[in-house]
């Protein structure tokens, strides 16, 4: 199956900014049952962009604008070849156990079984985790499907019921959050209560009409992967209560969704920020031809206007050096 991605991140300043700097990871990764056969960046204004591996592999792109502008436009485009994913059974052998301990003790899997900035146990997790009975039992996969089905059940979905930076209390205090929200608790909780080594992706998620996803059509999505024996990592969606399969399309891979937002950024100047996001995953004949552009969609043209250079203000930009309301609000909130 072929996918194109368009991700579009737009910034709107109310007042014209001296600087922007910026990270993005929106280059789909290639493995096993993925192939990231195209990836475009543009930047508006223009600018040069740079690109390295992370030291899990990710696609991370960077880049400088010093000149003053008011906006700045970003559109990502990808052309994605996925492999059916590999069946995932229902539960394992009875020594499951023993040998992900054995695996976990002979491999590197620390980042992924400790405490991360928003995976921290609280006692609010401990209170779901007694209440969703997470602990060791049966077999490590059987545990997993389990809690991947009661945290669909027992959280509802609301868009734009939390923020980026929001705690995981905030989305078990009022039983409701995002797929960032349901992610981030189930890994605390597979770390601390079962010990399996599990980390957080981020990518995207094709909608097909007779597909029944709750999660938004128009933003990024998360979801997580859980280390098994035998299998390796496996994902899992508790957003949408699925076993990850060739809809989930993977662009960066962490410990948590701090190691990996869409974009990245600060800016110098004394402005408030506009924030727009819009992606879109459509079903591809195929490869294109070497460095053609994907079509942008109709409409989508208004967001997509070029950002114009604007002379400097008339009083002095501020020096200080803002965190840009880029921090994703809108990448997997809506």
């Amino acid at each position: 199956m072929y996918y194109t991605v368009r991700h579009l991140t737009k910034f709107v300043y109310s007042n014209a900014v001296s600087e922007s700097i910026m990270e993005t990871r929106m280059h789909p990764r290639s493995d096993a049952v993925q192939r990231c056969l195209n990836f475009q960046l543009s930047v508006s204004p223009r600018c040069r962009v740079f690109s390295y591996r992370d030291h899990l592999a990710n696609h991370v792109h960077h880049f400088d604008i010093p000149g003053a502008h008011e906006q700045l436009v970003i559109v990502a485009e990808s052309l994605v070849e996925m492999e059916p994913a590999p069946m995932v059974p229902s539960f394992l052998s009875p020594d499951a156990w023993a040998a992900l301990d054995a695996d976990v003790q002979d491999g590197d899997f620390w980042e992924f079984l400790f405490p991360s900035e928003f995976t921290m146990p609280t006692p609010l997790l401990e209170q779901l985790g007694d209440k969703l009975d997470v602990r060791r039992r049966d077999d490590p996969l059987m545990v997993l499907h389990d809690l991947n089905e009661k945290l669909f059940h027992y959280f509802d979905y609301v868009p734009k019921s939390t923020e980026a930076d929001s705690p995981i209390d905030k989305a078990l205090e009022q039983k409701s959050g995002v797929c960032q929200d349901f992610s981030h608790i189930m890994i605390a909780l597979v770390r601390s209560r079962l010990r399996i080594p599990c980390r957080y992706v981020s990518g995207y998620l094709y909608h097909g009409q007779g597909d029944k996803d709750r999660s938004a059509t128009s933003a990024t999505h998360a979801w997580v992967e859980a280390y098994l024996p035998q299998f390796g990592w496996v994902g899992l969606d508790p957003t949408n209560w699925l076993i990850a399969s060739d809809r989930h399309i993977r662009t960066a891979i962490g410990r948590d969704y701090s190691d990996v937002p869409p974009t990245h950024g600060i800016f110098r100047g004394s402005a408030n920020t506009d924030l727009t996001v819009a992606v879109r995953v459509s079903p591809s004949e195929g490869t294109p031809l070497p460095d053609q552009e994907l079509p942008v969609p109709e409409d989508w043209s208004m967001l997509v206007e070029k950002a114009q250079q604007v002379p400097p203000p008339p009083q002095p930009v501020a020096d200080s050096i803002k965190r840009m309301q880029q921090m994703q609000q809108a990448q997997q909130q809506q």
